[in-house]
Formats: structure tokens, C-alpha cells, sequence
């Protein structure tokens, strides 16, 4: 350890852009054991480790470096999914420069230790060594209904069964997964790799049941008679419009819509309808980490242009920075500093803005610029403006609390107005990150278990 400066923070190697623009296969490779253990060893373990401690699931960070560091895989195995469902995933798609890296006390003077893909290598030279997650087979009698299989269900799951609790899952799509499966492009995350983590549940006891939507393939009510607990992590998909004129046009599309079309055709799933965006000009409007699926997405699907609109400026886009980078290596242009006014048949009518002096807090404003107005020719336009929680009729009739989002409001233990109900993720936060609604779905399972033992 504490060979900072000695060793350079060396990034993963990526795919060469002509070759990895014609597919959905991931971008970044899987660090080997040698750079692994080189980039471990530049960690100077902290006695307070931010990088822990901004962690929403709060991994043993330090720890598993130490282990990789002094070539111990089985041990960095173990501490690295002790805290996490699913460390290979997240060490893929975690806004990690914002998060533990960000926090990182080398970040700012020699680079920071390059976490994500640490953690990424522990995991899948793991399993290729013929490790799996652990889980007990002593059963303690009761069982929890989990409606949703995305990040917070599948966490919930995870912890549950490895503390013995039976647990059956419910997702109305034909795949769980959920955002992971569905809005997370291949080319981040590949998807037999969240299907691995379902498999491995299933062997541990896991009753999935896909195509089945709770309020119409069965009833809120019968959960709540069948099960001990039930938590709901339904997730918040419902995305946002602009309110400016044209935005329902024909030529205009939901990011989530966009993004969940290519998958199932990925799938070879039946499509009602399929957006096609090749040979066409395609603008993207938004600025973050979805924004830059959709634009990425969209090359990948033969757009004849590609063009990520933006109301500020590069500095304060509020996705992760590698994936901006990894856009414009891929063809795609920026406009920066212009807000949509309308949409078109020919494109989005834009007005020019200007950042403002920062105020106490440091936010800057957005300002129009007066009789700035032009038209961004476009056959497509994708919206990427962030999403609002879903409010399904099931959730309506079950006379749980709601926030004026329509987000179920929970206690410090995720219980809702009904004890025996429990949600986290998306559903109560509203659209956040796969590791917070992971963290959710973790403490979740924590209480629900302390409840049994009551």
C-alpha cells in the first residue's frame, strides 16, 4: 500500500470506438490481476475512509484494496459482497467520481484510486475462480413479497435470503431487472450479468414471477394476506415533459420509452411499437447520465446526427464525466448554454442562455438571452429531463401515505403507513441512483428481518 506516488491512477481500457460503436457489448474492460493489485496498492488507507463513508451501502472500501493489494481474491470476495448485492454491477454503472472516488483523499493531488473497477475485478475473476455469494439454507419460516425487480428489489431479495427468510418477487415485465434490465443500454452493463445475480437468487429460493403485475395479475390485498412483509420498490420510470408547445409531437420521445424499445428489441421481445432513429438527425435534451444512453444508444443505431442539447454549460451537466467523454469520442455533439422553446416538425425552436454569478449555495441560474431564438433542425427529438414516480391504481386503493411527489413516505426503518408494508428506492425518494435504491432495499431487509425476531 501507499504506492500513490509511485503509480499512476490508471483507467480500465476501453474498446476502440469504430469497433464498439456497431454493438451493445460494454465498453471498458475488466481490470487483470496485475493492474488490479498495482492500482490496490496506491491506496493509503484512511483511519476515517471517506470513500466509505460516501458510499450509500458504506462497503468496507479500504478493506477489500488491502486484500487485492496482497493478491488475497478470496478474502476481497467475501468483504466486497458481504456489504453489496451486487459489487460487479455497481462497480460498472456508480457515478463513482462523485461518489467514493470523488470523496477519495488522492483525488484532488495524485488521482483516486480507481474503486469501481477494483471492485468490478474482484467479482468477475471471482466467479471465474468459481466463487459464488453465499446464502444459508437454514430457513427461519417466514416469507416477504417483493413487488418490482429492480436495484431495490433485487437488494432486499439478496439480504432476506441469505438471512433465511422466503421470499417471491413480482415484475410485470418479462424480465427482472428492472431499470437495470430495461434502461441501462448493453454497452455499460451487459445483461447476462444482472440475469447471473437472478439465477443465483433462484437457487437460493427466490420464487420469480415475471409478467405479473400486482392490482391486475393479482391483488395488493392477497400480498398482504399471503406474506409476513411485503416491500414495494416499483421505481419511478414516468418521465418528465418541458411544457413548451410540440413536445407530444409525433417526431418527440420519452428517453425511458426510447432506451426500454431498444432493449426488447435487443431481446427479441414483441414491440407494439419500435423507435426508429436511423439515417435520421436525432437531438437529445437533458444533461444527465440518461441523456447520454439515449445519445449513445442513438449512434449505435445508425442516427445520421446525433446532438445532446443542454440548458447550462458543460461544468454543471449533472451526469458522470466519463460518460460525456466516452459520448464525444463516439460522434456525438454538444450544444451547450440553450433551452428549448418549442418543437417542430423540423426540429426544436432554442433560445440561448447564460449562466448567472453563483449565489451563497454556489447554484448558478439559467437566463435567457433576450431575441436569441433559432431552430435545431431534428427528425427526432428525445426527451432525457429526469423521471417522476409512478402511481399505479394498486398503490392508489391501498390508502398508504403519500408525499405531494405521489412518493409512498416511509420511517427510518422503510415501513410505510401500514407496518407491514415496506418500500424504498425510486418509489419513496423519487428518481435517484441504482446504488440509493440498493442502500434502500439493504436497510430494508435489515428491519424487516429485526421485525421477525420481535
Amino acid at each position: 500500500m501507499l504506492n500513490f506516488t509511485k503509480i499512476d491512477r490508471n483507467n480500465p481500457l476501453k474498446r476502440g470506438v469504430m469497433q464498439r460503436i456497431k454493438d451493445f457489448k460494454e465498453v471498458y474492460e475488466v481490470f487483470d490481476k496485475n493492474k488490479a493489485q498495482e492500482q490496490a496498492d496506491r491506496c493509503i488507507g484512511c483511519g476515517d475512509p471517506y470513500c466509505h463513508n460516501k458510499c450509500p451501502l458504506h462497503n468496507i472500501i479500504p478493506a477489500w484494496l488491502k486484500q487485492v493489494a496482497q493478491n488475497d481474491l478470496e478474502m476481497a470476495f467475501n468483504i466486497s459482497n458481504e456489504t453489496s448485492p451486487f459489487p460487479e454491477i455497481l462497480g460498472r454503472i456508480c457515478p463513482h467520481d462523485v461518489l467514493c472516488e470523488g470523496d477519495c483523499s488522492l483525488n484532488d493531488t495524485h488521482g483516486a484510486i480507481t474503486i469501481g473497477s477494483i471492485e468490478t475485478h474482484i467479482s468477475e475473476s471471482g466467479f471465474e475462480q468459481g466463487l459464488k455469494p453465499y446464502f444459508t439454507s437454514n430457513k427461519i419460516g417466514k416469507k416477504v413479497a417483493v413487488v418490482g425487480s429492480g436495484p431495490a428489489g433485487i437488494s432486499v431479495a439478496t439480504f432476506l435470503l441469505r438471512a433465511g427468510v422466503d421470499v417471491e418477487m413480482f415484475e410485470r415485465a418479462n424480465k427482472a431487472g428492472g431499470l437495470l434490465t430495461y434502461g441501462i443500454p448493453g454497452f455499460k452493463l451487459d445483461k447476462h450479468r444482472i440475469q447471473r445475480r437472478i439465477d443465483w437468487l433462484e437457487e437460493a429460493g427466490l420464487v420469480l414471477h415475471t409478467n405479473c403485475e400486482i392490482g391486475k395479475d393479482k391483488s395488493f390485498d392477497e400480498l398482504i394476506k399471503e406474506f409476513d412483509a411485503v416491500f414495494v420498490g416499483i421505481g419511478a420510470t414516468k418521465g418528465k415533459y418541458p411544457g413548451i408547445d410540440g413536445e407530444k409531437n409525433d417526431n418527440v420521445y420519452l428517453a425511458m420509452d426510447f432506451l426500454t424499445t431498444i432493449q426488447k428489441r435487443n431481446f427479441d421481445e414483441e414491440l407494439d411499437h419500435f423507435i426508429d432513429v436511423k439515417d435520421k438527425k436525432v437531438v437529445v435534451i437533458g444533461g444527465g447520465d440518461t441523456a447520454m444512453d439515449c445519445v449513445r444508444t442513438s449512434v449505435r443505431e445508425n442516427a445520421k446526427s446525433v446532438k445532446c442539447l443542454y440548458r447550462r454549460d458543460e461544468a454543471n451537466m449533472p451526469g458522470s464525466k466519463k460518460e460525456v467523454v466516452n459520448s464525444k469520442e463516439e460522434g456525438v455533439e454538444f450544444v451547450f448554454n440553450v433551452s428549448p422553446k418549442a418543437i417542430t416538425k423540423e426540429g426544436v425552436i432554442l433560445e440561448k442562455t447564460a449562466m448567472s454569478e453563483a449565489d451563497e449555495s454556489g447554484r448558478q441560474k439559467v437566463n435567457i438571452i433576450k431575441d436569441s431564438e433559432y431552430l435545431e433542425e431534428a427528425d427526432v427529438v428525445i426527451l432525457a429531463l429526469g423521471f417522476d414516480q409512478e402511481l399505479p391504481e394498486f398503490i392508489k386503493q391501498s390508502g398508504l401515505k403519500l408525499d405531494r411527489w405521489n412518493g409512498i413516505v416511509v420511517n427510518e426503518k422503510h415501513q410505510t403507513s401500514n407496518p407491514k408494508i415496506y418500500a424504498g428506492g425510486d418509489s419513496v425518494r423519487g428518481a435517484d441512483l441504482a446504488v440509493t435504491a440498493t442502500a434502500d432495499g439493504k436497510n430494508a431487509a435489515k428491519h424487516i428481518i429485526e421485525s421477525f425476531k420481535q
